[in-house]
């Protein structure tokens, strides 16, 4: 169980494996990434940044976001969701902002959302 100061609610890690990977399929939304972020994951991946970021990563303004494949209508998965295995491909190198959830700011005051969403909250 995962908990963190400033947060109501704990993370029982042990259920991702079960929920299908609620927190990477659903609605729209940016997946940001850094720039060292971008490194970690090229060489992960054994293909250079240029090719990372061609291949997988839209520009938004001076950030780079990870892309996002349609699922169904309404419903869309990072592209590095396997939706075979229902689990991150590229779990090691993921970005901060995946490693962080659901300990995020949006949810200190959505904690019904959250719940809706991510079946390893507890309270």
């Amino acid at each position: 169980m995962i908990s963190q100061a400033g947060f109501n609610y704990k993370f029982d890690e042990t259920k991702c494996e079960t929920c299908g990977g609620k927190c990477c399929i659903g609605e729209s939304g940016y997946i940001w990434i850094t720039p060292q972020e971008i490194l970690k994951l090229s060489k992960n991946l054994n293909i250079s940044q240029q090719e990372l970021i061609d291949k997988y990563l839209i520009k938004y303004n001076y950030r780079y976001s990870i892309k996002e494949k349609i699922i169904s209508k309404d419903n869309f998965a990072c592209i590095f969701f396997d939706t075979n295995k229902m689990q991150c491909s590229v779990y090691d190198a993921r970005p901060n902002q995946c490693r962080t959830f659901p300990f995020w700011d949006y949810f200190r005051n959505n904690v019904k959302e959250l719940k809706e969403e991510c079946p390893a909250i507890v309270d």
